[in-house]
């Protein structure tokens, strides 16, 4: 079995609180909702990006886990607060429109757009909960094989 089968199904997304990061990633960014578990204080929610239905994220707070002590719990929060815990990275046709789009719904802007010199045009938000979103636009998308009508010659594997 080779791991070319594997496809990304889901991530969790530590969240201060599961209601308010629901707003931002429902409203703010565009996603569905997919489904809803728990009792609160330990309810998770999963959402989706419309553009990629088969993935999403699962947002719950990390002090829903019994099995986490009280000190590791004071300590998830401090790595949240400081926006160390987590990063996501979602790509995008127009880096500029989606940063317009963001920012107006009020989220807090860590980059604004920026050419970067490996040929990406990315901005950086964080979500309610400190979470670092980046979200970037290849400048100079290079051309396949099909769409040019050329073929491109592999290097013949070593060994």
């Amino acid at each position: 079995m080779t791991g070319t089968d594997l496809e990304l199904a889901s991530c969790a997304l530590a969240v201060h609180d599961v209601d308010e990061a629901l707003g931002f990633y429902r409203d703010a960014l565009g996603f569905e909702v997919r489904d809803e578990a728990g009792p609160p204080g330990t309810r998770r929610v999963g959402v989706r990006s419309p553009a990629q239905p088969t993935t999403h994220i699962i947002l719950e707070a990390p002090t829903g886990d019994p099995v986490v002590s009280s000190a590791n719990r004071q300590a998830l929060w401090g790595l949240m607060a400081l926006g160390l815990l987590s990063r996501l990275v979602f790509s995008t046709t127009d880096c500029d429109a989606t940063f317009e789009r963001i920012e107006s719904a009020g989220a807090e802007v860590m980059q604004e757009p920026i050419a970067r010199a490996d040929g990406v045009r990315d901005c950086v938000f964080l979500d309610p909960s400190g979470n670092m979103l980046r979200f970037t636009q290849p400048l100079h998308p290079t051309p396949s094989a099909r769409s040019t009508g050329k073929l491109i010659r592999l290097p013949r594997p070593c060994g």
